[in-house]
């Protein structure tokens, strides 16, 4: 039972999610993935900005997750591949509707930051960017 005066279930797993709001580099590495495995400089190629101690941990959450495998080949010279699982693909449609999303709404997001930046740094409340 939860307190009548709370909104949220105290136990709900929302603190497991997949995958979190600002987490840009999940979302990232299921799309590149989504085409079939790589090796794990090749995504770091293809992802842009990212340092190796992100990625990594980034996938590690993936694998840990369920959704990436992450497949070791043998032999001279010994290569490491990374893969969506079937569940990892499971999550292909609601990462393009999250990107259609952005692209029909980015313009008016950047310009409602815009408008609260300029807003709040006149009342000296953030620095505009």
């Amino acid at each position: 039972m939860t307190d009548s005066t709370s909104r949220f279930d105290p136990v709900c797993p929302s603190g497991i999610a997949p995958i979190h709001i600002g987490d840009k580099w999940t979302a990232m590495v299921i799309s590149l993935l989504a085409e079939g495995p790589m090796r794990y400089s090749d995504i770091r190629a293809q992802i842009g900005p990212v340092t190796a101690k992100v990625l990594t941990a980034a996938l590690r959450g993936l694998e840990r997750d369920g959704f990436v495998a992450r497949m070791e080949q043998p032999g001279p010279p010994r290569s490491v591949h990374y893969g969506l699982t079937e569940l990892g693909r499971t999550l292909l449609p609601a990462i393009e509707l999250a990107v259609q999303w952005a692209h029909d709404h980015l313009g008016a997001m950047l310009d409602a930051q815009e408008a609260y930046d300029r807003e709040h740094a006149r009342q000296g409340r953030v620095e505009l960017r």
